[in-house]
């Protein structure tokens, strides 16, 4: 039975189609595995009742040959997306139990497709972070392991919930979001694939916002395939978005495993940065020989602006947060700390209910919108931003695709970076500029590095052209030949 969990999604779905199992027998298993994994800390709410009754479900419209797209597969399901009826915290205490009474456009998608809900992921407080070191539950601990060493690893954030259940085999997929990221980091520390869609691609309805210029839904997935197969799911039109983009989606998965021939990759000089570890710089120019191999051609290219994109996502982030998260004083619904007024209880509640990271954004948000600062440094920040994109139009000028590192290093202890925000800050610097343009990033496991950890490479398109990042992906994919697990501890 636990082979069931080793599956991809794809060989998950054909062996539901060919009758080779039924989605309670699937769901059973991966329930199970949840179960055994709780050391991880991956899911922070358990559905074993729900899932179990949607896989019945799945597998009556199997047998009336009604079965969707993703009929009958077991997923998890990032907190940060509203579930009607399940708790859905964002990581943070000041949410405390509240339970949705609409779903998320993209869970309900997954849901029309027949998917099955385990649970809810663990990740960053309201999605702030890089290490998953935020949560209101915890950290979550990646699967792998150093060689030779048994110290808890970060799974990358704020996605690291769905990052270390898709690792451990604790679902086929998971939904992820993206806001400077957090899709593409936790991928490249877990040896998943992850992709960041163009802005605009998945709706963020339901999805609890922390940027909402830069936030954006995608799938974290074993396999390139899988990963195409979640977001033409995930990804659609919808009225109640209004960055929502009313474009086809196409069948991602028809790209994987077609010709790259004759296709022009850029290598952006300003990614060479100081300090970089030499294994990634190995790891890059390896993914050049392989793109070369399979008939692309390299072109170097200028990203000029790069140098200033993290400064300019760490204004414009936490100014959109700060806005945001206003709208949690205890009012009508999550944590309530009572005070002897109203501006007591605002004060109160919103003490008691952020964690630290989130207070340091929001207070840092504040400050950059403030009179006297406002032109200094949010309005600069947005021009610096319209700079970034535009450097990136003019590279896709001359290229069809991008390559670079997805984070500069593994993954590091729990703990490592958390006394130091900038070096946490800084696990962000190859991936910021793909959202502060609003392109599509993609991070697919390519090697492991000295200690046996996994290392990612990041593929960076044109917007909405998801699908020659998943042609190119595949390449990399089939070149690398990633078959390393983390060895099972939990």
């Amino acid at each position: 039975m636990t082979a069931l969990t080793s599956l991809t999604l794809k060989a998950a779905l054909d062996g539901l189609a060919d009758k080779s199992f039924s989605s309670e027998e699937l769901t059973a298993a991966h329930v199970s595995a949840v179960e055994a994994a709780r050391s991880l800390n991956a899911y922070v709410l358990e559905t074993p009742e729900k899932a179990l009754e949607m896989a019945k479900a799945s597998d009556a419209r199997r047998a009336k040959g009604q079965a969707g797209a993703l009929d009958g597969a077991p997923l998890g399901i990032k907190d940060l997306f509203c579930t009607e009826g399940v708790r859905s915290t964002a990581g943070s205490n000041i949410l405390g139990n509240f339970v949705p009474t609409y779903e998320s456009t993209v869970t309900a998608n997954l849901w029309r497709d027949g998917a099955v809900m385990l649970g809810k992921l663990n990740m960053d407080e309201f999605a702030m972070g890089s290490s998953n070191e935020t949560s209101a539950f915890g950290p979550v601990v990646n699967p792998w392991r150093s060689e030779g060493g048994n110290a808890k690893l970060t799974p990358g954030g704020s996605s690291g919930g769905s990052a270390a259940a898709v690792a451990a085999e604790l679902c086929l997929g998971a939904t992820a979001t993206d806001t400077g990221g957090s899709i593409r980091q936790p991928a490249s520390f877990t040896g998943t694939v992850g992709i960041k869609p163009t802005y605009g691609r998945c709706s963020r309805w339901g999805v609890v916002a922390f940027a909402s210029s830069l936030d954006q839904a995608g799938p974290i997935a074993k396999t390139v395939e899988d990963a195409a197969i979640l977001l033409k799911s995930m990804a659609g039109h919808d009225v109640k978005d209004s960055t929502s983009l009313d474009v086809e989606v196409p069948d991602f998965a028809s790209f994987v495993g077609k010709s790259v021939k004759g296709l022009r990759i850029g290598i952006p000089k300003e990614y060479r940065v100081d300090g970089m570890p030499a294994e990634i710089e190995k790891l890059w120019e390896q993914g050049i020989a392989w793109l070369k191999e399979a008939g692309c051609e390299i072109v170097e290219v200028s990203l000029p602006h790069t140098k200033y994109a993290l400064p300019a996502y760490y204004i414009v982030a936490p100014a959109e947060a700060s806005s945001n998260l206003a709208r949690y004083d205890g009012m009508r619904f999550g944590l309530r700390k009572d005070g002897a007024n109203l501006t007591e209880t605002y004060e109160n509640t919103r003490a008691a209910g952020f964690g630290a990271e989130v207070k340091r954004r929001i207070l840092i948000g504040t400050y950059v919108l403030s009179a006297g600062y406002y032109d200094a440094y949010y309005l600069k920040a947005l021009k610096v931003r319209r700079r970034i994109a535009d450097d990136f139009d003019q590279a896709f000028q001359k290229v069809d695709a991008l390559l670079t590192p997805t984070a500069p290093s593994a993954a590091f202890g729990l703990g490592e970076n958390a006394d130091d925000p900038v070096a946490m800050y800084l696990n962000d610097i190859f991936t910021v500029t793909v959202n502060l343009a609003g392109l599509p990033g993609m991070s697919i496991p390519a090697g492991l590095d000295a200690k046996g950890l996994p290392l990612g490479l990041q593929l960076i398109g044109k917007a909405l052209d998801e699908g020659t990042l998943f042609s190119l992906g595949g390449a990399i994919e089939k070149a690398a030949d990633f078959r390393a697990r983390p060895a099972k501890w939990w």
